[in-house]
């Protein structure tokens, strides 16, 4: 059989190879058969995931094509018939290794785009490119399309290996040791359907950085974080593995600080088997690579996987790709060549050129940052742009993890006619890179575990921050804001300077969107370090706590000093007495726009309950109770960040059993006061019940207190504090949670 290295270069030639038209055949077929009722929905459910076929959520009842359709939304596979997956639209995930695109890949998704979604085509954090509205009977003939064009869906989700991620700057990056591009070409395609990839209890990411100091491709977050570095004059990477962000996020750790480049493919091979092998299978919640270097640790981790490598049989494509590096290389279609300023420039052009254009290490050329609001991009803008990077490169084009796409080698001197013609396809947006570039995933526009709609107000961050013109301090203008829609990080917004994501609040009957504000991350040095969530903002006052936050940073920063390093330097206490006062939400009666989310006209409300004797707003006991907890939580913050690191464990354990306790004094029901006796009747009353489940984490945060106590006794380091601070947030958050769905239920005590 044919390597995945030789499959994709069929592709490029615009041939579908047999291997991959076979798999696209079979897939057709169990489509069919799952529209006959004929397949498990387990068994489908992994099947379409893993060829990058998502479910989406349709809160308003319309489809992409203005039809009405009923809200059940593909994959509902326990269902079939009118109103169900077959004529629900879904998502389909593309991936795009490294970020690396052609003109015609362009074209293809455009037309893609039109014939099969809604005409516009998203990128993600992860370089991908996302198509929505998508019916599953549509997926096989777009797969197909795909790969004519050498861009593949397999395993682009599902428990995989995901997209492999590279900076958008390689080759070109004044700051490098090398260009990492043909080393992320050659492992993705490696590992693209390998045996020792299937067998995953969860997915599996990579990235490629070329340095250590800017953000690059973000090694830390990854499972495998691997950032050039060379010694001796060979060419090799520092491997950092077990990073990843999600619910509860984990810095990777630095596994091997040199591993040659011939050991690329095979020390990532073993990895992967050592993963495939030890990752937890049944319990989703603890099935990532960093929780079996959690248990087993660091030094055990290496001593199997270098017993993994040992043991692997050679194979020739480890190293025949090697053989191409020293002659690859991206060419330019003109000669590079300075931009000559005579007389005043453009006022808007300048602008552009500040924020959107990188001067690459060749002189004479640069790179274009292409900005996408929303990652968003309609098909005739990348008929467009396909046209531009064909007339100005040689199609060298890239996604980045900002949602953007950009050009590459364009000469200096052309900078002024590429910007004319990028403004004429509505494509020249300034603000690349900076506090405007507002990044954030789908949310409750179609992901099913949105809670508040994170583009919605990223749009209307975006919207109010260009309204206030050029005149941001630079200080202000490089600062990085992402929105997540709920607590799974997609938006990666615990490595922002202002992370937000989404959570909700009952007040008085009513679920009032909110927001939790995260503070102390850092995105340079490849997500150099993670932020901390530090109160509950509604989502209508989300502005006006930017506006807060960055004035007072502006006003009380000490010399050049960054917001991360503020931030540090303040302290969690004051940063968070900076909006308490921003945390209020008025009575429905005074103030409804607080019961409506960003970018939807209707009321996010769970209905009425009475009015209190004064007719004021009445706020029950469990309310003041977790609204304690979520005090307590941050005690332990203010604990951790003081270095009280056993204190920190301390309270921030107290504050789950606090929380826990709380629903059971509201539910009246009966418990022995010790610690034991409260875990007992809390797991009785709602875990075992399922009250505490939520549709799409079940009982995950309820396990995080139950392990807390189990560990209650235990030493913790700094790290494992942060970890447990994190989870007892997301134990206060599904409590709150828990609280609203039984008050709108009306379940009665046990």
């Amino acid at each position: 059989m044919k390597t995945s290295g030789g499959l994709w270069k069929e592709c490029l030639q615009g041939r579908l190879p047999q291997p991959l038209g076979a798999e696209i055949d079979k897939f057709e077929s169990e489509v069919l058969l799952k529209k006959q009722g004929k397949i498990d929905d387990k068994v489908f459910a992994e099947t379409r995931l893993r060829r990058g076929c998502y479910g989406q959520r349709y809160d308003n009842g319309q489809r992409h094509d203005g039809k009405e359709t009923q809200t059940l939304d593909y994959p509902s596979d326990n269902t079939k018939g009118p109103g169900t997956m077959w004529d629900a639209p879904g998502m389909q995930r593309i991936k795009i290794p490294y970020g690396g695109l052609n003109a015609g890949q362009l074209e293809m998704l455009a037309a893609l785009s039109e014939e099969y979604s809604d005409g516009i085509a998203h990128i993600t954090t992860r370089q991908d490119f996302q198509l929505h509205f998508v019916h599953i009977e549509d997926t096989p003939a777009l797969m197909r399309r795909l790969a004519s064009a050498g861009i593949t869906t397999r395993e682009a989700c599902g428990n995989t290996l995901r997209n492999v991620t590279g900076c958008p700057l390689a080759g070109v990056c004044r700051t490098e040791a090398f260009d990492v591009t043909p080393y992320a070409k050659a492992l993705a395609w490696h590992l693209l359907g390998h045996p020792d990839t299937q067998e995953f209890g969860r997915k599996f990411k990579i990235s490629f950085s070329g340095c250590a100091e800017e953000a690059c491709a973000l090694a830390h977050i990854h499972d495998i974080g691997a950032v050039a570095t060379v010694r001796d004059g060979k060419r090799g990477f520092a491997f950092y593995v077990g990073g990843g962000l999600g619910t509860v996020p984990q810095q990777a750790k630095l596994m091997a600080d040199f591993v040659p480049d011939e050991e690329l493919l095979p020390m990532a091979q073993a990895i992967c088997r050592v993963f495939a092998r030890l990752g937890e299978k049944k319990n989703r919640n603890t099935a990532r690579l960093k929780f079996v270097i959690q248990k087993i640790g660091l030094e055990e981790f290496r001593r199997l996987v270098a017993l993994e490598r040992s043991t692997l049989k050679a194979e020739p494509r480890w190293t025949e790709y090697l053989t191409e590096v020293p002659a690859y290389r991206e060419e330019a279609r003109r000669p590079g060549a300075l931009l000559e300023i005579s007389g005043a420039l453009d006022v808007e052009f300048e602008r552009w050129r500040k924020s959107n254009v990188y001067e690459q290490k060749q002189s004479g050329y640069v790179t274009v940052t292409v900005t996408l609001p929303l990652g968003d991009i309609t098909a005739d803008q990348l008929r467009a742009l396909a046209d531009l990077a064909r007339k100005y490169t040689k199609e060298t084009i890239r996604s980045t993890v900002e949602q953007n796409l950009v050009l590459r080698w364009v000469s200096a001197a052309e900078l002024p006619s590429l910007y004319e013609e990028l403004k004429a396809a509505e494509l020249a947006q300034p603000g690349a890179g900076t506090i405007v570039d507002v990044v954030a995933c789908p949310g409750t526009d179609t992901c099913k575990l949105g809670i508040s709609s994170s583009r919605g107000l990223a749009a209307e961050l975006r919207a109010r921050l260009l309204g206030k013109g050029y005149e941001l301090d630079e200080a202000i203008r490089g600062l990085h804001i992402k929105i997540s829609g709920c607590f799974n990080s997609c938006g990666q917004h615990h490595v922002a300077d202002l992370g937000f994501y989404g959570v909700s609040r009952n007040k008085n009957g009513y679920t009032v969107p909110h927001f939790q504000l995260v503070l102390g991350g850092k995105w340079e040095e490849n997500a150099g370090s993670y932020g901390l969530a530090i109160g509950a903002v509604p989502s209508r006052r989300i502005p006006e706590t930017v506006d807060r936050i960055t004035s007072r940073y502006l006003t009380e920063r000490q010399g050049g000093e960054t917001f991360h390093d503020y931030a540090k330097r303040v302290g969690k206490a004051a940063l968070k007495a900076m909006i308490d006062d921003l945390t209020s939400v008025p009575p429905h009666d005074v103030d409804r726009g607080y019961y409506v989310d960003w970018s939807d006209a209707r009321e996010y409300t769970i209905g009425d309950i009475g009015i209190g004797e004064c007719a004021g707003e009445v706020v029950t006991p469990i309310e003041f109770q977790l609204a304690a907890c979520e005090r307590e939580a941050f005690e332990a913050q203010l604990a951790l960040e003081a270095g009280e690191v056993g204190k920190a464990t301390r309270v921030a354990y107290e504050s789950m059993r606090n929380a826990a306790l709380a629903l059971l004094a509201w539910r009246l029901i009966p418990h022995d006061s010790t610690p034991d006796g409260i875990l007992a009747a809390f797991k009785h009353a709602f875990y075992d019940t399922e009250y505490f489940f939520d549709p799409f984490t079940g009982g995950k945060f309820a396990q995080y207190y139950f392990a807390a106590h189990e560990r209650r006794s235990r030493t913790s380091d700094a790290e494992q504090a942060h970890r447990l601070i994190e989870e007892a947030q997301l134990f206060i958050e599904a409590s709150h949670a828990c609280y609203g769905r039984l008050s709108a239920q009306k379940v009665v005590a046990a």
